[in-house]
């Protein structure tokens, strides 16, 4: 399994949703940077369970305890290591054996042989506390060049009964980022943008600027001119063109699935393909949002930091 991301700002982690804890590490992080822990703490409790009526029961306080690369409330230049410890860790051994529908059930089964749903736990959006204090530290980082992110909820579906989990449409912007970062062709700003979010749990669309509403749109609609001092009127490309930042805010938007997890009883089968139940649960998310506004934003972090020191570097990817 791929547990990294990035190309200087590197981000690993492992565990999974019954284990233990959660751990993870950051290499390429600048030396110097002060760490706010009250920041980290707060960026954890947006993304933790919450008395939200579409918020799982599941209780974890997420709190991470870091074991390297910062000293003196700075960071040193080396690995950050740190872990999260999982708190209310259950086996849920009435499902363990079934195919979850729209889950990592079957595919897990065709991919690595599991037939056992225990064995799945690196697809759970347990994973997320990671990117989370990942993006935290990154965020601390672009504080420094006045870089920072906005988040909310666009829409949530409705159930269609009493139990069913809903999608969602969330939208972010990124201000401050300068222009000139990205590759015009394989690796542009935008693609791997939509890389990070792409990897998040339940994540099914991404658009950036205009997005899918351009398709509709005519070139001059669509144009983002400039005055005589080259600032824009417009933003329809979302602070992109040709790949590489303009200068304008990245504003992008990603669209989740519902939570394969409802909270009544669906027929399914077995991994032997027999006749089954998967039993409903209160232990999922009844919708993604807002639990996943600190990690879209925390993706963005990182990416966005990403490109920042490949530039101060002078490389190309």
């Amino acid at each position: 399994m791929k547990d990294t991301f990035g190309h200087i700002f590197v981000i690993s982690d492992g565990g999974d949703t019954h284990g233990g804890f959660m751990t993870g590490q950051i290499d390429g992080c600048p030396k110097g940077v002060s760490v706010d822990y009250g920041f980290i703490s707060s960026e954890l409790r947006r993304r933790s369970p919450s008395a939200d009526s579409l918020s799982t029961r599941r209780a974890e306080c997420d709190e991470v305890v870091f074991d390297s690369g910062i000293e003196g409330g700075f960071t040193t230049g080396g690995t950050i290591s740190f872990r999260v410890p999982n708190k209310d860790a259950k086996v849920d051994e009435k499902n363990r054996y079934v195919v979850k529908p729209s889950h990592a059930s079957f595919s897990y089964m065709k991919k690595y042989g599991f037939r056992d749903n225990e064995l799945c736990g690196r697809s759970s959006a347990r994973q997320t506390v990671c990117r989370v204090v990942a993006g935290a530290i990154a965020k601390l980082c672009l504080k420094e060049k006045n870089i920072t992110f906005e988040s909310e909820t666009l829409s949530v579906a409705r159930p269609l009964q009493e139990g069913d989990s809903v999608g969602a449409l969330v939208r972010c912007a990124i201000y401050g980022v300068p222009a000139g970062l990205g590759e015009p062709v394989y690796d542009k700003f935008s693609a791997r943008l939509a890389y990070a979010m792409m990897s998040i749990n339940a994540a099914k669309g991404f658009e950036i600027g205009e997005g899918f509403r351009a398709a509709g749109m005519s070139g001059s609609e669509c144009h983002d001119l400039m005055d005589t001092d080259f600032t824009f009127k417009s933003n329809h490309d979302g602070g992109v063109q040709a790949g590489i930042t303009n200068g304008q805010p990245i504003e992008f938007r990603v669209a989740f699935k519902p939570v394969p997890s409802v909270r009544y009883d669906r027929e399914t089968v077995d991994f032997d393909g027999k006749c089954a139940v998967m039993y409903g649960s209160d232990r999922n998310d009844v919708c993604v949002a807002p639990r996943v506004l600190p990690v879209v934003e925390a993706m963005a972090a990182v990416v966005t930091l990403d490109f920042m020191l490949l530039a101060e570097a002078g490389k190309t990817l």
